[in-house]
């Protein structure tokens, strides 16, 4: 597959979310997945981690696939139905992409959230935690939603804005929203007005982009204002998103050679984005007072290590974020705490190694990863 710019998002990614269909993946009439279309997407999928990039893959299809076995195959189902849809549909649907990823000897992870899981700031920590201990490990981990006990995701979110969460807590490069024929934003529905033009690319989402968007589909049905609140969120965190036609085979290599998509850019990197949240966007729940040794750590780019803090100030739970002080009491930075604070308690002034014996678990070396800390000003603004 050869890049058809070097300005192509996809390319410059270095971790890529991959969202796919129900359409896409499942025959509506038989109510099997069409196996060919999904192995040459894992064929798209091998040759991006031969890049050197790593993929998640966030999949429709439980419902779908689900119904044939359950005998519910060609009508309206109820809430329950659906769930048992789900439950019934999602061991054949992991399997589909197992099977397919294991030709180029990937291993998949199945990993089952709901939105709520992308919001409760715990469960969020927790679930980030595995995705990246998974890619870490050489993994694809397949999300889809828990639709055995979610409620409204089934009927309205599409995935769309799971998808766009998991590009968030994942620090992805690049989202790609995959559907059967949808490939992009046009300035009206190209079905009813002739005089539709489609935009490549989207810099900034305004009153103007979302009336393009036209208002929300029926019930389970998604649509393109759903496309865009996820939009919105992949901005937000630096990540580039595309809406691209995933009908035909090897949907990832068309896009890297150029296929008609609309690209959202965001104005910075995800990284970028993460720090400039952390140190403006959430309010302080306690503080770390450092000495001199941490204070030149830090300065030069380094995690706060247990030993380099002398106290610790108010109640706050793991992933919470805390100000950095110095000896003098002047902020120094502002990061997310790795422990609780009656944990960070227990630890601070402590080596690394002795962390599992004065808590009884092993926990992370660092009370605050570089990844989640800032410098600040005393203001509070990134420095």
């Amino acid at each position: 597959m050869q890049a058809h710019s070097e300005r192509n998002p996809l390319s410059a990614a270095k971790r890529v979310v991959v969202k796919v269909g129900s359409a896409l993946l499942v025959d509506e009439a038989s109510g099997e997945i069409r196996q060919g279309w999904l192995d040459s997407l894992s064929d798209d999928i091998a040759d991006l981690r031969a890049r050197g990039k790593e993929v998640v893959v966030v999949t429709s299809g439980a419902i779908a696939v689900g119904r044939g076995p359950l005998g519910l195959a060609g009508k309206t189902l109820r809430l329950e139905e659906k769930q048992a849809a789900a439950a019934a549909g999602q061991a054949k649907l992991i399997h589909a992409y197992q099977d397919s990823l294991a030709r180029h000897g990937i291993a998949v992870a199945q990993v089952l959230l709901t939105i709520a899981d992308t919001e409760a700031r715990r469960r969020f920590l927790n679930a980030s935690n595995t995705l990246e201990t998974l890619l870490k490990l050489g993994v694809v981990p397949v999300v889809n939603e828990n639709d055995t006990v979610a409620t409204q995701e089934i009927r309205y979110g599409d995935n769309d804005r799971l998808a766009a969460r998991i590009a968030q807590m994942t620090a992805a490069g690049a989202l790609i929203l995959f559907s059967l024929d949808i490939d992009g934003l046009y300035t009206a529905d190209p079905t009813s007005d002739p005089t539709a033009r489609h935009i490549p690319e989207i810099t900034g989402i305004d009153g103007e982009i979302e009336r393009m968007a036209g208002k929300p589909k029926g019930a389970g049905s998604g649509g393109m204002v759903t496309k865009l609140l996820a939009a919105q969120v992949c901005m937000a965190a630096g990540c580039h998103m595309a809406i691209a036609r995933g009908r035909g085979a090897h949907p990832i290599a068309a896009l890297l050679n150029g296929a008609r998509a609309t690209w959202f850019i965001p104005e910075e990197d995800p990284p970028a984005a993460r720090k400039r949240w952390i140190a403006g966007s959430l309010n302080p729940r306690g503080a770390f007072t450092v000495d001199a040794g941490a204070v030149a750590a830090l300065l030069h780019g380094k995690s706060l290590l247990p030993a380099g803090v002398t106290a610790v100030e108010g109640r706050f739970d793991r992933g919470d974020a805390v100000v950095v002080k110095d000896a003098e009491g002047h902020e120094l930075a502002r990061g997310l705490s790795a422990y609780a604070a009656k944990d960070a308690r227990l630890i601070v002034g402590h080596k690394t190694q002795d962390i599992e014996s004065l808590l009884g678990y092993r926990g992370r070396s660092e009370i605050i990863h570089r990844n989640d800390l800032v410098l600040t000003r005393a203001n509070g603004h990134a420095s």
